[in-house]
């Protein structure tokens, strides 16, 4: 047996070298670690800060009231509910129409001028400013296609101004599906479109919520686009209605209407813009846990 302790230690301890990339690994983890704290603090303080200035008028009568006396008492039922149509109408319109292109441009299109001009096109839409969408959603579908200031509109223009994101997350998640799975299908004589359709899709659904859990988020936080064509600053209907609007009519939103008590809206109450903002925010997270719950399901399922 060598004699190990005239070289100081065991042939297999670690080096002068190993010790100090080890100490560089240790680093960059705690230094990454300490960056996404600094991202969710903020969050976490904001939310806090809301959570106080809400309190006093926070609950669930707050919800499922209608605004009383110049909207300086009551609660944001015909907000939330107006919220609620536009955006679950435009997420119905734009779902099917952004995952249908993005099937195109990930498994039939063919690297040419055309599908490189559609891809430009969603990438510049992507780009374009919510105040953009406002004034085309105003002179498309307001003017030209005269359905006139409603919920209809107003669910169109954040449906167009959504699709880019749907259609990004849909490509993304199609791409990751491994092409042996289609390889497979086809050697049994399968045509393209079954394979899509039977194989693709459901092994990318998971990828697909993404961005729909997105989409919900901006489409219930834009103001512009429904200030322009379908939200109201008042729109008078009963306590509990769910059905209180219809797609030709204007309806309330809560980002408009948090902007309006916020602005123009004399005499209220300090916390009731926040608790609408509360409101709003809880929506949300509660649309986006419940797709993200979904969404974690479908990877449990997942085979490969």
């Amino acid at each position: 047996m060598p004699d190990t302790g005239k070289t100081g230690g065991s042939r297999f301890s670690k080096t002068e070298f190993a010790e100090r990339k080890e100490r560089v690994q240790n680093l960059a983890r705690w230094l990454f670690f300490a960056m996404a704290i600094a991202m969710i603090i903020p969050l976490l303080a904001i939310v806090a800060y809301l959570l106080v200035k809400a309190w006093p008028s926070l609950s669930l009568e707050f919800v499922l009231d209608v605004p009383r006396k110049g909207m300086t008492e009551g609660g944001v039922w015909p907000a939330f509910v107006g919220t609620v149509y536009l955006v679950f109408i435009s997420l119905a319109v734009a779902t099917p129409i952004g995952v249908l292109a993005a099937v195109y441009l990930n498994e039939y299109a063919k690297d040419n001028w055309l599908n490189r001009t559609i891809n430009l096109a969603v990438i510049n839409l992507a780009g374009v400013p919510s105040i953009v969408h406002a004034l085309f959603g105003l002179g498309a579908f307001v003017y030209a296609a005269r359905f006139g200031y409603s919920i209809l509109s107003a669910s169109l223009t954040l449906a167009i101004m959504t699709l880019p994101v749907i259609i990004a997350s849909t490509r993304e998640a199609l791409a990751s599906v491994p092409m042996a799975f289609r390889e497979a299908c086809w050697n049994v004589g399968a045509t393209r479109w079954q394979t899509i359709r039977s194989i693709v899709l459901p092994n990318s659904t998971s990828g697909i919520l993404t961005g729909v859990i997105l989409q919900v988020s901006r489409a219930a936080g834009e103001t512009a686009p429904i200030m322009f064509t379908g939200a109201v600053f008042y729109k008078a209907i009963e306590r509990g209605d769910i059905f209180a609007y219809r797609l030709n009519e204007q309806c309330m939103a809560l980002s408009m209407h948090l902007y309006t008590m916020a602005t123009q809206v004399p005499n209220v109450d300090e916390s009731v813009p926040y608790a609408t903002a509360i409101v709003l925010l809880g929506s949300v997270l509660l649309v986006n846990a419940s797709a993200i719950a979904f969404r974690a399901w479908l990877r449990s399922r997942k085979k490969w």
